[in-house]
């Protein structure tokens, strides 16, 4: 029953329910060569004497490394080290070159930046199946507060922390209710209003509408569009893009009509819209950085698929015309 691939890929698909951390581990071999290879088998043995262990498939070209090492390194990855995870998973030359690197026991290399960094001394080997099994000695330690990278179900992941109900902190001035704290609309209306409280700012020095902003901002994405297309494209602002609207653009020189009072007349940006456009750009990106401050990689990314993924179930736009790149409009 074991050797049915099918029976195999099912269990693979169950074992991969369990999220794991993302590991990479590294040694040098006699000949003073550096070795290091991705692997998520990795748990705690023992807290006194600190132990670890972690396994490695026998049919591994590293396998005669780890089999006569003294020494060798664990590093948690941090959430932002996919690429170093996919680095060390594919079969290379030279998996440390250009790489920057710090020297442990043994000459170990020691990989930088990651959420944590075990130095061992292997202590025990073990047949396990179709694996070796590894268990060390942790020698020295060090870690960060950076998030790890998770690997589940096949996929990287990001590590979220579940918010203690005891750490809310009150929202300001307003009210202290469920409403205000938990309301899912009232915290995305409050957090929008107050992100595009800079980017306000800016259109009113330019003396520009939010809806006249949403014009040029689309057409920074692409560029001559009629004015049909910009209304199905904006319907979901609720903002009334009309003739009008472009057509004062048009007077103040930011874009260029091409048509009269006509839903398939052409708009396009002028130089002068263009460099609007930019300035409007770095001023949303400057308060979107600013409002990540406190986040981590992980949860900007949590956040923000979250979203995208509120956006696409609650939308209901009779829009037919999807934008080239939705998250320009952010």
């Amino acid at each position: 029953m074991q050797s049915d691939p099918t029976y195999a890929r099912s269990f693979r698909s169950a074992l991969g329910s369990f999220a794991t951390g993302v590991t990479v581990v590294t040694a040098r071999s006699s000949e003073g060569s550096d070795v290091g290879l991705t692997a998520n088998s990795f748990n705690s043995v023992s807290l006194d004497p600190p132990m670890i262990l972690w396994s490695l498939a026998r049919t591994s070209r590293a396998l005669p490394v780890f089999m006569s090492t003294d020494f060798f390194a664990v590093h948690i990855l941090a959430s932002d080290q996919e690429s170093m995870s996919t680095r060390f998973s594919r079969a290379s030359a030279d998996k440390f070159a250009n790489l920057p690197i710090d020297r442990g026991l043994g000459e170990v290399p020691l990989l930088r930046d990651c959420s944590a960094r075990f130095q061992c001394r292997t202590a025990f080997r073990y047949e396990g199946g179709d694996h070796m099994i590894f268990v060390g000695q942790v020698e020295s330690f060090d870690h960060s507060p950076r998030r790890p990278l998770v690997f589940h179900a096949g996929r990287y992941a990001h590590a979220v922390h579940a918010e203690n109900p005891t750490d809310q902190k009150p929202l300001g001035i307003e009210p202290d209710s469920s409403f205000s704290q938990d309301f899912l609309i009232y915290l995305l209306g409050r957090a929008h209003h107050q992100l595009f409280l800079q980017v306000r700012r800016e259109l009113q020095r330019h003396d520009l509408t939010e809806a006249g902003w949403f014009v040029l901002s689309l057409l920074g994405v692409s560029n001559r569009r009629t004015l049909h297309e910009l209304q199905q494209l904006l319907s979901y602002t609720g903002k009334d893009v009309n003739y009008e609207l472009v057509a004062g653009l048009a007077a103040a020189g930011l874009v260029r009509l091409h048509g009269h009072y006509d839903p398939h007349a052409q708009v396009e940006l002028t130089e002068s819209g263009r460099s609007i456009v930019i300035e409007l750009v770095s001023a949303a990106k400057a308060a979107e950085a600013h409002a990540e401050r406190n986040l981590d990689v992980g949860e900007t990314q949590f956040l923000k698929r979250s979203l995208r993924q509120i956006i696409l179930d609650s939308d209901t736009s009779p829009s037919a015309i999807q934008p080239s790149n939705a998250s320009d409009l952010e």
